[in-house]
């Protein structure tokens, strides 16, 4: 399966499927021209003398601070430093790739102003099982998950730690094995990294898929007591359920329906003389 970051439209699933690594994600011509385009657009407003919240400023009370232009890598490594303020346990590795994920496709879509090496750098620790080791709380939500999302970005300035191979490093040992230098990050581009809410999305993703599994697991649950009780199908007909107008009744009755008709026990008992099933059984819709 092929999925172009930035492009595509990614689903729950299919960031599952990507953090799981059972397959890889690209970056199609279309995507690295928007980001190149954007990343040029930075770099012209620092070569000019306009002050750029972000870009050649400082943050919050010293937005009106302007950042002399020899400083501003420094500015964006030091953003990532600054927040990387989280605590306590340590994320599974499952959500630190689904915020890798979710934060490549989000980049990738070129309206962050970052440079194609940074993306082409979180796809490598993607693809070479590198996990940062991000604190599970420190994130305040309303203003983007910026403590988690600066831990998630540490190892690309060779600073922080990293899960591999089943053990704990300094991300930069491990990345002097692999023969891989830190980035010197340009302007805006440690805002660009620390700003999203790709540590919440993680988890909802995580929760999408579990209640996904629960009610699939529902509806068989339900359609395996029916043919134990000798229950009929016929009251989970499609158009019976179609006659009102509630998308996950008739998606439901659908379902048993699909499971059960025709079924070897279903036409056991098909001419029996019970009129009607325990209500228990016709309500499961």
């Amino acid at each position: 399966m092929k999925f172009n970051y930035g492009i595509d439209h990614l689903t729950s699933r299919l960031a599952l499927r990507l953090a799981r690594s059972e397959f890889k994600g690209s970056l199609s011509p279309g995507a690295i021209s928007r980001i190149n385009k954007s990343s040029a657009r930075v770099e012209s407003i620092t070569d000019g003398d306009k002050a750029v919240y972000g870009i050649n400023t400082g943050f919050g009370p010293l937005c009106t601070t302007i950042i002399e232009k020899s400083k501003l890598s420094q500015l964006q490594h030091n953003i990532l430093l600054s927040h990387s303020v989280g605590v306590g346990a340590i994320l599974d590795d499952e959500i630190v790739k689904l915020m890798l994920v979710l934060k490549i496709h989000s980049l990738s879509k070129g309206h962050s102003g970052i440079r194609l090496k940074v993306i082409e750098w979180m796809m490598w620790m993607l693809e070479e099982n590198i996990v940062s080791a991000v604190p599970s709380q420190g994130s305040v939500g309303a203003s983007g998950d910026l403590a988690p999302l600066a831990h998630l970005f540490l190892p690309l300035i060779g600073e922080g730690k990293v899960k591999w191979k089943g053990e704990v490093f300094n991300s930069c040992d491990v990345l002097k094995k692999l023969g891989k230098s830190p980035l010197d990050l340009a302007p805006k581009e440690g805002l660009a990294l620390i700003n999203g809410t790709q540590f919440i999305l993680a988890h909802a993703v995580q929760v999408v898929e579990r209640f996904y599994n629960i009610l699939t697991y529902a509806d068989l649950s339900a359609a395996m007591m029916i043919e134990g009780l000798k229950g009929s199908a016929s009251p989970f007909r499609k158009e019976l359920h179609e006659l009102r107008p509630y998308p996950g009744n008739i998606h439901v009755a659908h379902k048993l329906w699909a499971l059960i008709e025709g079924s070897e026990i279903n036409e056991s008992h098909i001419g029996c003389n019970r009129v009607q099933d325990p209500y228990s059984l016709r309500c499961v819709p």
